[in-house]
């Protein structure tokens, strides 16, 4: 990986700031000054972009051919800045040779692949096409409601419907545009481009609108300059219903604006300026970024609620001026006079991105230093750890009202980022990764051209220039977003070394390939997605698998699974202990840590890159079925059991550091189970945690030597009970960060259009066999009630019952899971097997707890899965009627409702509830009359 270009604040191992020597009379500073030679002219200095610096060990990999007809657009050294997709729309060229030179033109490009020019009083919007072949591109124009202010593209919002087995389709696209007054127009297809609601939304004086945007269930949100916010849900009748998005409510919030400002305290609206909105539609999350706040909403289809507001000014002030300004002699004079805007908010892995820019005006000379600040969204509050990144890039002052820099991030999942004016866009990394992009300012300066918008296509940096439409920023050296070494690997595993453009030459050749070979493809386009070339990957996977192929899915199916599982299975063959126990024929799917938590964490990025390619190049949504355990599994499925596993290793490693000794007799006892011999050069866990999608073998293993323990060891002994809790909590934990991965990442697997049938889906922490995870927890329950509990203190066994408790909850959650899946209307026999099992387990498991005595976890799990004989039976034993009426009183209010197997207690819908409802009031009338 490149060497990263030192940060003019960076200043070595461990710290991310560097002593420069700082500029101006006014501010002397000392060794160690953490201001640097700006990149606000010096752009092109080759002291700080020499190509020859940036060589490493990956200039010896080679380049894949490029077979893009793309042409370079402005002048970089470390980027390819080129033309991107096919040709732009007859409409949008005309509309952009026929545009003046000071007509306002903007741009909006959306993450969902469409395209929008606001051009005076019309709106063009197309489709933007990644292949460069001459193709017609769906554009339709559109007529933007009057104004007296000029329109802009931050006032054009795209949604998607979500009903629509086509996604991206013309019929599936809703477009809503607004006015700086507030007038709102709305297409709710854009098939019909003469069929639109209109509205007007009254700010009350407010300034003028800002933003809108897409959000939840085809609503939209309007935000104005002073940070009012406005919900729009358009409606089948044809009326868009508005209204505003609660505000926080401090103790004063009910009283005038008058008398509030005697206290110094203003309302919303007073002085706050809007500097950015963002939406989060994994969390369904909406932020507003003001001049001293950041505000989050959680939102469902109709209503929103506050989370939280932050006082951002008040915190980063600080951060941001010792950042810059902090190594100089007169600090604490210079800090009273730096002045602070806060200008954009994104997010990434990371969590919440926002850039300021800070300046002071006393220094000569006065320059605008622009920083990256990253803070984590913890859920309900702002973590309080803040990271601060200033860029090169800092131009001088001229004035407040032209700080108009933007933010791009064009890939959640790594730290690029991308700074834009109207002629320059400056490519850096946000400081909080393991690496760092060449920062390099790259400017847009032949005539007439300029910055009309900026979004991401397929994880590439996407900007929209006037005099070359859509232009891709990309890495000259094509730096992959995998691990270094792993991705040099991936690249030599596709066709050997040095031979690497002959694969990619395969692709172009009509014949037939065998599956062996496919694989390889696939791997080969999925290699070119990590080196962010969309285009090359798209072209590849299009061919590899074509749509007229009858047999191309059942392929793609193999293809993928295997990928997947190299992946995770990858022998880390950089790894010096390894270089001599790597099979000639492995996968070849590298990796450069040298610790295993690190081996595991990178296989996890690889695992989710692999899944971002499939859904980016539109082979997801064609997996069908893979063979696994004995049966068939939808393999989207299998593909989230694999980062299941993961996830569930990950745990176990962080055990095997606390409790060594417990985990290696585990991983001897598994290995000797498989038959593994272990090299000389690793040790067991080397050789057990490469292979993760055996993990769960251990939990065998880990009951095996717990009952030796409690065989062996003397009662009287502090190992004898620490055995059984400490196995509680490593299964506990492991099949708790499974179903936390499965629960959180759904929306990874999930497929958009209508579900076709798929089979039963029995999850790998559902396996019922001798080895398997059912087995496993039964297995455990036995040992801990009968052998461990009767020997034990209260205190122990209060900790023995609560871990029991998780474990049931996992055991009974599988089945739940299970139950689910099936389609009762075509295997009805199946599903009433199933279900008299999961009850029999169920009663088994719960009662053993009323046998104890533990009434509240017997309760919490009963009442959870709703098991009404438990519950009964545990008000009968503790003579509590008041209770049982309760438990009727809530499941009858519970037969109405909607069955939820989420929340495993409507498994059979609401006749079986009203069957359960029934019985639970004759044992009610019974106990009565017993009473009685």
């Amino acid at each position: 990986m490149f060497p990263a270009i030192p940060s003019p604040r960076t200043p070595g191992p461990g710290s991310r700031r560097v002593p420069l020597v700082g500029i101006g009379p006014n501010s002397t500073p000392r060794a160690g000054s953490r201001r640097g030679q700006s990149l606000g002219s010096a752009v092109f200095s080759p002291v700080l972009f020499s190509p020859v610096s940036r060589r490493s060990s990956l200039s010896s990999r080679g380049t894949p051919t490029r077979i893009l007809p793309h042409h370079s657009i402005t002048e970089s050294v470390n980027y390819d800045v080129k033309t991107f997709g096919s040709s732009l729309p007859v409409k949008v060229m005309e509309a952009l040779t026929l545009a003046e030179v000071d007509d306002q033109l903007s741009v909006h490009i959306d993450e969902g692949g469409w395209a929008c020019l606001v051009c005076k009083e019309k709106l063009l919007v197309w489709k933007i096409t990644l292949s460069p072949v001459t193709k017609l591109s769906v554009c339709k124009e559109l007529q933007l409601p009057p104004s007296d202010f000029p329109w802009s593209a931050d006032l054009v919002a795209v949604s998607y419907s979500a009903t629509s087995g086509e996604a991206h389709s013309v019929q599936a696209v809703a477009v809503m545009v607004a006015t700086s007054e507030g007038s709102v127009r709305y297409w709710p297809s854009l098939a019909g481009e003469d069929i639109y609601t209109e509205t007007f939304v009254d700010l009350g004086g407010d300034r003028m609108c800002r933003f809108l945007t897409a959000v939840q269930g085809g609503s939209f949100i309007l935000a104005s300059a002073g940070s009012q916010l406005i919900r729009l849900i358009p409606e089948s009748s044809g009326r868009i219903y508005q209204h505003v998005l609660p505000q926080g409510q401090g103790m004063l919030s009910g009283i005038g604006r008058k008398v509030s400002s005697l206290f110094g305290i203003l309302s919303p609206s007073s002085d706050l300026m809007l500097a950015s909105v963002l939406w989060d539609k994994r969390r369904s999350s909406f932020y507003s970024l003001t001049s001293s706040n950041v505000n989050k909403w959680e939102l469902d289809d109709s209503s929103e609620k506050l989370t939280y507001s932050w006082d951002l000014h008040r915190v980063l002030k600080e951060n941001i001026t010792d950042a810059i300004w902090g190594s100089e002699s007169n600090y604490e004079v210079i800090k009273e006079g730096v002045n602070i805007q806060y200008l954009d908010l994104k997010e990434n892995c990371d969590g919440l991105l926002i850039l300021a820019a800070a300046w002071h005006p006393a220094d000569s000379p006065c320059l605008v230093y622009y920083s990256l600040i990253t803070v984590e969204d913890n859920g309900f509050q702002v973590s309080d750890t803040v990271t601060v990144e200033v860029t090169q890039y800092n131009p001088p002052f001229q004035s407040e009202d032209l700080i108009m820099c933007r933010l791009m991030v064009p890939d959640f999942s790594n730290q690029t980022a991308c700074l834009y004016t109207e002629s320059a866009v400056y490519v850096c990394s946000t400081g909080t990764g393991k690496f760092s992009l060449p920062q390099e300012k790259i400017v847009f300066s032949a005539q007439g051209d300029g910055i009309l918008g900026a979004g991401s296509c397929g994880s590439v940096p996407i900007l929209f220039s006037r005099n070359s439409g859509l232009v891709s920023i990309t890495s000259r050296e094509s730096v992959s977003l995998l691990a270094e070494d792993m991705e040099g690997s991936l690249a030599s595993s596709v066709t050997g070394p040095g031979n690497e453009s002959m694969v990619f030459e395969t692709t172009t050749k009509n014949e037939t390939i065998a599956q062996e070979d496919k694989t390889k493809l696939l791997k080969a386009a999925f290699l070119q997605y990590c080196r962010k070339d969309l285009g090359h990957a798209q072209m590849m996977a299009d061919e590899l698998f074509s749509h007229s192929d009858l047999d191309a899915d059942t392929e793609l199916d193999r293809a993928v699974t295997q990928i997947s599982v190299d992946l995770i299975d990858d022998y880390p063959a950089s790894d010096p202990r390894w270089a001599e126990s790597v099979p000639e024929e492995a996968p070849g799917l590298s990796n450069t840590s040298l610790i295993i938590l690190h081996q595991l964490e990178d296989k996890m990025k690889a695992h989710c890159l692999l899944m971002d390619f499939l859904h980016q190049v539109g082979l997801f949504g064609r997996l069908d079925t893979s063979p696994v355990r004995g049966t068939l599994m939808a393999t989207r499925l299998l593909l989230c059991e694999h980062a299941e596993k993961l996830s569930a290793t990950i745990a176990l490693k962080n055990h095997h550091s606390r409790l060594p000794d417990l985990v290696n007799a585990a991983i001897l006892i598994t290995l000797n189970k498989r038959g593994c011999d272990i090299p000389g050069s690793l040790t067991p866990a080397d050789v057990f945690f490469r292979e993760v999608s055996q993990v769960d073998t251990i939990c065998e293993c880990l009951l095996d030597h717990e009952e030796q323990v409690l065989r062996d060891a003397p009662l009287d002994s502090v190992e004898w009970a620490e055995v059984a809790i400490n196995v509680n909590t490593i299964l506990k934990d492991m099949l708790q960060a499974a179903n936390h991965y499965r629960q959180n990442r759904n929306s990874l697997y999930r497929r958009e259009e209508p579900p076709r049938k798929e089979p039963e889906y029995i999850p790998w922490t559902a396996t019922s066999s001798p080895t398997g995870i059912r087995t496993a927890i039964v297995r455990q329950h036995g040992v801990i009630l009968k052998t461990v509990y009767p020997q034990v203190d209260s205190h122990l066994r209060n900790t023995l019952t609560e871990q029991l408790v998780m474990l049931i909850d996992c055991f009974l959650d599988s089945y739940v899971s299970q139950l689910k899946s099936l389609d009762k209307s075509s295997d009805q026999e199946r599903y009433d097997n199933l279900e008299m099992e999961y009850q029999q387990k169920r009663s088994e498991l719960l009662s053993a707890l009323l046998t104890l005595g533990q009434y509240p976890c017997a309760a919490s799990l009963a009442e959870k899965y709703c098991d009404f004989d438990i519950l009964v039976q545990m008000c009968e034993q503790m003579d509590n009627q008041t209770r049982l009426q309760r438990y009727m009183t809530q499941f009858a209010d519970q037969e109405g409702r909607r069955s939820s197997p989420s929340q495993a207690g409507q498994l059979r819908g609401r006749s079986l509830v009203h069957q359960k409802w029934r019985w639970a009031s004759t044992c009610l009338s019974f106990c009565h009359a017993f009473c009685c």
